[in-house]
């Protein structure tokens, strides 16, 4: 285990990191702008195209806050999961929480029949898709709720769990087979993933979003490292088992859910960040793994970003392939290196 001094300058290298990588994301995409250019716009100066500050401004760094608040809060919300039900291969859509936003999603771009039309929602604008994929969120999470409050065995929870998202999934394949192409083709699209979708104002409710789903998770820090040496032993220390299950459960739910929402379902990122920040920073302390957890996943998401973004064209790679792509390999020669998995 580290010492408190070798957290600080690793702490300090990754806010370094998430800096440049922020920058570098910035200064990347379909319009090619002088690096130059772009830190002298985000200082307040006008650039030598005018078009350039309108580009950076109202496209690229909405687009890059975005990619911020989706890795730090997956990240987040698969840590949860791991250290609840003590299993490596949980990540923050288990619950089947992500699979209700797809549910949500697919009922509002598919289920024409039930929904009577999606111009019927053309009222809420371009909400629509979030406040349908949140609705649809929210009730697989109130539902896991009601069940946890019934459960006391988390193992048990966590197979629930999967069930309730092979439910969903199976609706939305039957909802896919008979809806149209055009239809069909949309929730395809959602379903890629995407960061550079939001306006101004659906960034600030995400970040709010993930400000409510970071404060329950620091709450629950002495309940995190608690269960990690199994239940009775946390029961043993005073710890509200039942309590503490639904406090986390919350977070994790409002930081999938949420996320999903705004920005499609994106994987690899939960499952895979916590892995690889236990293995660098060495250690199972939350006060510590929290904050670290965070800032990897918005580095990895702001870097997979910057792929996604093919050099001078207007094409826009899937973010949810790029995600795999670069992050898979990368875990994989740290697991090989390190010859074990720390859990």
């Amino acid at each position: 285990m580290q010492g408190t001094k070798t957290y600080r300058i690793s702490f300090l290298f990754l806010i370094l990191a998430l800096l440049c990588s922020w920058l570098l994301n910035i200064s990347s995409g379909s319009v090619s702008i002088p690096f130059t250019d772009t830190v002298s716009t985000l200082l307040g100066k006008t650039p030598e195209i005018t078009s350039w500050e309108y580009i950076i401004r109202e496209y690229r760094m909405p687009k890059a806050f975005t990619s911020i608040l989706v890795g730090a809060g997956l990240s987040l919300s698969g840590l949860l999961m791991q250290t609840l039900f003590r299993n490596p291969l949980a990540g923050p859509f288990v619950l089947g929480i992500s699979s209700g936003a797809s549910l949500g999603a697919a009922l509002l771009l598919m289920g024409t029949s039930l929904l009577a039309g999606y111009t019927s929602f053309t009222f809420l604008g371009d909400v629509s898709l979030a406040i349908a994929a949140s609705i649809g969120s929210f009730l697989v999470l109130l539902i896991v709720m009601i069940v946890a409050q019934r459960i006391k065995d988390t193992m048990a929870l966590l197979i629930i769990g999967l069930m309730f998202g092979s439910i969903t999934s199976a609706i939305v394949s039957v909802l896919a087979y008979f809806s149209s192409a055009e239809s069909l083709q949309r929730f395809i699209f959602w379903s890629f993933g995407s960061v550079g979708n939001l306006s101004m104002n659906q960034l600030i409710l995400l970040g709010g979003i993930v400000f409510l789903g970071v404060l329950l998770s620091i709450i629950s820090i002495k309940s995190l490292n608690a269960f990690l040496l199994g239940e009775n032993y946390a029961q043993s220390l005073g710890v509200s088992l039942k309590k503490s299950r639904l406090t986390i459960i919350i977070a994790t739910g409002v930081l999938a859910g949420g996320i999903t929402a705004f920005a499609g379902p994106i994987a690899f990122v939960g499952l895979a960040v916590p892995h690889l920040t236990r293995q660098i920073f060495n250690t199972m302390e939350h006060k510590v793994l929290i904050p670290a957890v965070m800032l990897y996943g918005a580095i990895l998401m702001l870097l997979c970003d910057t792929l996604a973004q093919l050099p001078n064209s207007a094409s826009v790679l899937p973010i949810n392939a790029i995600t795999s792509l670069v992050g898979a390999p990368v875990v994989i020669w740290l697991l090989v290196r390190k010859r074990k998995m720390m859990f």
